[in-house]
């Protein structure tokens, strides 16, 4: 089976949300539609990444015949996580603690995360609207790894 893994980074706060969404709309229709099955890797640690995991969601029940799985990848284990697992396995088809991120010190996990999940990546959708912060590192560091990389900000 040919799996085609997408990974999505994005600011904490973002601007036009609506416009964000219907692109990932469209992103996501077309991945669903083209792939033979899609593994979605996501984060939830800002405006972007619940932006997107509503997308993704939307996408699997619209377009999805059993061709996607769609990861929660966190840097370490989260109180909040511990506390509502079971709704948390309800949303995401799985939830995975980054091993690399959960031995790093606390500064640094969410961006070892990051690239951990980059590297397993073939596409990196971001929304990315200033030069500055650890999204914008993320994807200077996909670009020195030579990922394909779509910025929805980018998009027509």
């Amino acid at each position: 089976m040919d799996i085609y893994t997408v990974s999505f980074f994005g600011h904490r706060n973002v601007e036009h949300g609506t416009e964000i969404e219907n692109r990932l709309d469209t992103l996501l229709h077309d991945l669903i539609t083209q792939r033979e099955y899609v593994d979605f890797l996501i984060g939830r640690d800002g405006d972007f990444d619940l932006l997107a995991s509503s997308a993704i969601k939307r996408a699997i029940r619209n377009y999805a015949y059993g061709n996607t799985h769609f990861t929660l990848v966190l840097p370490y284990m989260k109180a909040e996580y511990r506390d509502n697992e079971k709704s948390y396995l309800e949303y995401y088809d799985e939830v995975e603690i980054c091993s690399e991120s959960a031995e790093a010190h606390p500064k640094s996990a969410i961006q070892v995360r990051n690239r951990n999940i980059v590297n397993r990546s073939d596409l990196v959708v971001c929304c990315i609207q200033h030069k500055n912060g650890g999204a914008y590192r993320t994807i200077q560091y996909a670009e020195k790894q030579g990922k394909k990389i779509v910025n929805i900000i980018d998009e027509n």
